[in-house]
């Protein structure tokens, strides 16, 4: 139940138990002189400090005059409770969420180069946090309103973008940004759904990276001729972790520690390298990359997309080298502003 909501409850409650309570009290001090129904409603009338008149020769009975004191004294407060709550639930609630929407909107039209998520289920989910952990701008499209604001709340603190909607409408993904956004995972439960989106995906960004979900292998060959970059299949990935679990449990233990580690956040990650980066002609022992980032370069791939693993030292970087390296999360988005050409500490400045 929404805090606000549980509060107003609990306030209505307070004030219920206060007309009940005074209301009996009344009945009671009278000895049956006055109706319960004129003792309920002495007890309103006194809670809302309205008072028009007192019940027929209040003054005879002893103690009466002594409760409408102690109904009037805490009717002002228990009113007050339930009204302040009643304010912050139209404010924080209703107006609340209709400026949030619109700031929302705001963000997401501002946002680019980000990745558009279609599904927030239990694929969908794992999605968001490797993208909340490696610090990826995302929007998540889902229709299930409720869980969106539960992995809001979780992942980022509230501060989640996500759209309300069909995945499969062209006008859902467009206000998603799908048009501004490097990539576009389509995690939903069919693969035809996935199909759908990928193709929408592909028909509004013909530049992005599109990783689809597929549950079927046949369905592999659809999805990469409807424009999907490549095809992850959970339940293959699934089976091949088993039987490596089997195989090799130290190597699974070590990713799993660097994947889980929240403190250390250890990432393999690829940098690429533009044009006109300070990296372009030097070697790797000439790079600040041990210094200011601590990253370990496990592999670097050159403009032939060929693969070189534990480059030597002098390994001379180009224009569209791509650099694979291991360390955090927060080191790697340092080193890729640095292959930028941006100082560090505005880098850290923007993480803070």
């Amino acid at each position: 139940m929404h805090p606000h909501i549980r509060r107003l409850l609990i306030a209505i409650s307070v004030l219920g138990g206060l007309i009940v309570f005074g209301a009996t009290g009344y009945f009671i001090l009278g000895h049956g002189r006055w109706s319960y129904g004129d003792c309920l409603y002495m007890t309103v009338i006194t809670l809302s400090t309205v008072g028009f008149g007192e019940l027929g020769h209040m003054r005879e009975v002893p103690g009466a005059r002594a409760l409408t004191v102690m109904l009037i004294v805490n009717g002002i407060g228990a009113l007050a409770y339930v009204q302040g709550n009643l304010t912050a639930l139209l404010v924080e609630g209703a107006i609340g969420q209709v400026f949030r929407r619109n700031r929302m909107r705001k963000k997401i039209d501002s946002i680019r180069n980000h990745v558009v998520v279609a599904g927030a289920g239990s694929t969908g989910k794992h999605v968001l946090e490797e993208l909340v952990a490696t610090h990826t701008p995302f929007v998540v499209i889902d229709r299930d309103e409720p869980l969106l604001e539960r992995l809001s709340e979780d992942l980022m603190n509230g501060k989640m973008l996500y759209v309300d909607g069909d995945a499969t409408d062209d006008h859902v993904l467009v206000r998603a940004g799908v048009k501004d956004a490097r990539g576009v995972v389509a995690a939903l439960t069919h693969d035809k759904d996935n199909l759908y989106v990928t193709l929408s995906a592909r028909s509004l960004n013909a530049q992005a990276r599109i990783v689809a979900k597929i549950t079927e292998n046949e369905a592999a060959a659809k999805m990469l001729k409807a424009g999907a970059t490549s095809v992850v299949n959970p339940t293959m990935i699934g089976g091949m972790r088993m039987a490596s679990e089997l195989i090799r449990p130290e190597v699974n233990e070590f990713l799993d520690q660097m994947v889980r580690d929240k403190d250390r956040n250890l990432r393999m990650e690829e940098i690429v390298i533009p044009a006109g980066s300070n990296f372009c002609g030097l070697m790797l022992k000439d790079t600040p990359i041990r210094q200011k980032t601590r990253l370990l370069v496990v592999a670097v791939r050159d403009k032939d997309r060929a693969f070189t693993y534990n480059p030597d030292s002098d390994f001379v970087i180009e224009a569209g080298t791509t650099l694979i390296v291991l360390g955090a999360s927060d080191s790697v988005v340092v080193l890729r502003q640095l292959v930028a050409n941006i100082e560090p500490d505005t880098v850290r400045e923007s993480l803070a």
